[in-house]
Parts: C-alpha cells; structure tokens; sequence
C-alpha cells in the first residue's frame, strides 16, 4: 500500500493494531490505516452542506446477522462515504468493510456486530473514534483509541486497575463484568453522555439515599427542590429484566435520562441519589461547615502515557470544577459529574488511597 495521504493513519494503526490482535479476526496494519486514512477524509467533505457521520465495520457479510448487501460493492474511499452517509448516520447503523480481491471495499450495512469487531466512527470533521464492539444486544462499545487531527490518544485498558477507581470508569473501560454492577452503572453512562450532548455544561451529583448530610453542602433553601423525589427513573430500572429488552421501555429509559440531563443546564448543580430518585436541580454548592476549602486534586486520564498530577481545582475549569471538587472533598461517600461547554467531562470522587479529590478526565469514554 502507498503511503497514506493522512500522517497519523499509520502510526494509529500501528498502536491499537495490539487491542485487536487477541481477537482473532483482526484486520491487519495496514488494513487499519486505510480505512482511518478514508474516513479522516471523508469526515472533511461535505454532502449537501451536511457534515458525514458514518460508523465503518471491518466483518464479512457473513459475520452478521441480516445483513443489507450491495450488488456491486463501493471502493473504500471518501467520496462514497460522504455520499452513503445520509442513509447511515443514526445510530446503530453501521458499514461493512471488507476485503474483496486484495482490495477492501464497503459490501453493505448491519446493525449487528460480532465480538470484538473493529469500528471507526466519524464523529465530528477531522475527529474519529476507533471502538470495538461487545457483542451484546445492547450496542455498547468500548473506546480503543481517539483521532483529532495529528494527535492520537489511545485508551489505557488498565487504567481501571487502580484502587478505588469508581465504577462508572470501570464500565466505560468495559470491564463491569470483572468491576462493576453494569445494570447501575449504564445510567450513569447515559447520564454523562446526554450531558455532554446538550452542550452547555453542567454538574450532576450523585448522593447514597440513605443520609441527608449532603443537604450540609448546598446552599438553603434550594430554589429548585423537588418533593416528593422524582422516582420515574428508579421506578423503570426496578422493572424486570425481561422488560428491558422491550422497545418500549429503552424509549422510556431514553426519555427519562434526556429530561433529567437537560436539568443540568440550568446554572447550579443536579442533585441524584443512589436510586436515581431527582431530588433537586439548580442547586448551590458551598463549603460544608468544619471542613477546609479543597486546595489540591489529584487529575488523570485513561489515555497510554498520561501521568497524574496534583493540580489545583481552579486549573481543570471554572466554578463547576471547583464546586464539584469541593462537593467530593466534603461528602466522600458521593460522585460529581461534570460536563464543560467545550466537550470535556470530568468525574470527581474521594480517594480513600490517596486522601484527596481525584478528577478523572473521561471525555474520551464518551465519545
């Protein structure tokens, strides 16, 4: 193969090449490299003043189950893409890649994806995710690796091997089933990322619903208290399991999460327990009464060659940031969520190893 057009293809490709090796059917580096090199050109084009947004699959037809197949299969290019995007850009839908007489081309669409299956999503111009798939019905992915331009950031797997990782890490690292309750743990999933959808920011606290102490760090009366609890949420995950693969309840799943992450765009905290019951919403946080103002956090990122620092809370942001970090530092049996306007996401909690606030930058996770 000729050398690829976009620099950072090959150096990609040649980093998470490892992740997929273990999985047997794997496309090889230089299969990687063209399809990062064809979809970083294609998220630069345009379709009608439309920005592409694709999901590439590298599996055979036959690898899937009800596959949508092309008479005559596409060159993987950018010019097809751009214009098979339309047809294909919501989620779930995702095209099928794969080699065809030494030369890979785009054979159809599935919206199922065996174990383990490499997938390149466009998500924005010049930014592509490399993921693989779980194998499940619940079309989660795991995030291997981040694409902007010339920087590249790859996912490290073992970032959630450290004492007191929380659980929402773990999850996105895909490892609940080693780590974490995946049934709880998926809300706030979905939470964090219909934050970071909206765009305006926000902060989601998450308290144990069986102590009120957390009342000692906002500032009364609160403004937007809800009573009694909002519990629709906990209501629909108590339902049985059976139920949850109905169509039905994922839309109200969906619904329920939309509404509860656009309360996050009001200026001030959201306020949740460990029940999904909505207590309040636009809250106030303040320093609790006997403990001293949070001067240092502890700041890492699941990225492969990011070392933690101490930082000062002021430095991750603005007054989310901080309220949040003093928040955790106050009430250290509760999480802080927080998602700035220009997509970063940062989750506070206590470290009990290390003694003080860890921030842990996950914006990767989530895309």
């Amino acid at each position: 193969m000729t050398q690829p057009s976009y620099p950072a293809a090959r150096a990609a490709a040649k980093r998470v090449y490892s992740h997929f090796e273990r999985a047997g059917i794997v496309p090889n580096v230089a299969a990687i490299e063209e399809i990062i090199d064809a979809a970083f050109w294609a998220s630069l084009r345009r379709e009608e003043l439309f920005t592409p947004r694709i999901s590439l699959a590298y599996v055979a037809p036959e690898g899937v189950d009800r596959p949508l197949i092309l008479e005559r299969p596409l060159p993987l290019a950018s010019q097809p893409l751009t214009r098979l995007a339309p047809a294909v850009e919501r989620p779930g839908i995702h095209l099928g890649v794969w080699d065809r007489d030494g030369d890979l081309c785009v054979w159809g669409a599935t919206r199922s994806l065996p174990q383990w299956c490499f997938v390149l999503e466009v998500v924005a111009p010049g930014l592509l995710v490399i993921k693989h798939s779980r194998g499940d019905e619940s079309g989660k992915f795991v995030n291997v690796a981040v694409l902007q331009g010339d920087e590249i950031k790859v996912v490290d797997q073992h970032a959630a091997t450290v004492p007191d990782c929380p659980e929402l890490l773990t999850s996105l690292l895909g490892l609940e089933s080693q780590f974490a309750s995946s049934g709880s743990v998926n809300v706030l999933i979905q939470l964090a990322v219909s934050m970071r959808a909206h765009g305006r920011g926000g902060s989601l606290l998450v308290v144990p619903s069986d102590k009120n102490a957390w009342r000692d760090s906002i500032l009364q009366p609160m403004t937007y208290s809800v009573a009694p609890s909002f519990s629709a949420l906990t209501d629909l995950m108590q339902e049985h399991s059976d139920q949850r693969a109905r169509y039905r309840w994922q839309e109200a799943l969906r619904r329920i999460i939309e509404g509860i992450a656009g309360l996050t765009a009001v200026d001030g905290a959201t306020v949740i327990n460990d029940r999904y019951e909505l207590l309040a919403f636009g809250t106030k946080i303040v320093r609790r009464s006997g403990f001293a103002q949070v001067s240092q956090v502890i700041v890492t990122e699941p990225i492969e060659g990011v070392v933690a620092l101490t930082s000062e809370p002021s430095q991750l942001g603005g007054t989310r940031h901080l309220s949040a970090a003093q928040f955790t530092h106050d009430q250290r049996d509760a999480i802080a969520l927080v998602a700035s306007q220009d997509g970063r996401f940062t989750v506070f909690a206590w470290s009990p190893c290390e003694e003080m606030v860890h921030a842990h930058r996950i914006e990767s996770l989530l895309l």
